[in-house]
């Protein structure tokens, strides 16, 4: 079971920024695509970004465009999101997974999430 301890989650004012980073437990994510999602109250997942393992094209839900970076170190064997000018409605628990298949518009995790970290923009 691929499994996976993500931290860097925290409540900051709009405008503000956070970074994420993800650590595979027990495995490298070397071979996976992988990406981020998150969770509103009340609302399902939702892709945030993704990034491929092969030749590391990204993509980005269009409410994020330009205001959040992933990035991944493969030495490191960690995954990041970095997230600038947080606005309210980007609140919610963030999760990492591997993509299942194509890191696109249709970003889907393989296996089970998470404990997730949470995210509150909030003045």
């Amino acid at each position: 079971q691929l499994q996976f301890v993500e931290s860097g989650g925290g409540s900051v004012q709009p405008g503000g920024s956070l970074r994420l980073s993800c650590t595979p437990s027990g495995f490298s994510m070397d071979y996976y695509s992988m990406g981020w999602w998150r969770q509103a109250p009340g609302k399902e997942h939702e892709g945030v970004s993704c990034i491929s393992n092969s030749h590391g094209g990204t993509y980005y839900t269009d409410s994020v465009k330009g205001r959040f970076t992933i990035s991944r170190d493969n030495a490191k064997n960690t995954l990041y999101l970095q997230m600038d000018s947080l606005k309210p409605e980007d609140s919610g628990v963030y999760y990492c997974a591997v993509v299942s298949r194509a890191c696109n518009e249709r970003m889907a995790a393989f296996g089970s999430w998470g404990q997730g970290t949470q995210v509150t923009v909030a003045s």
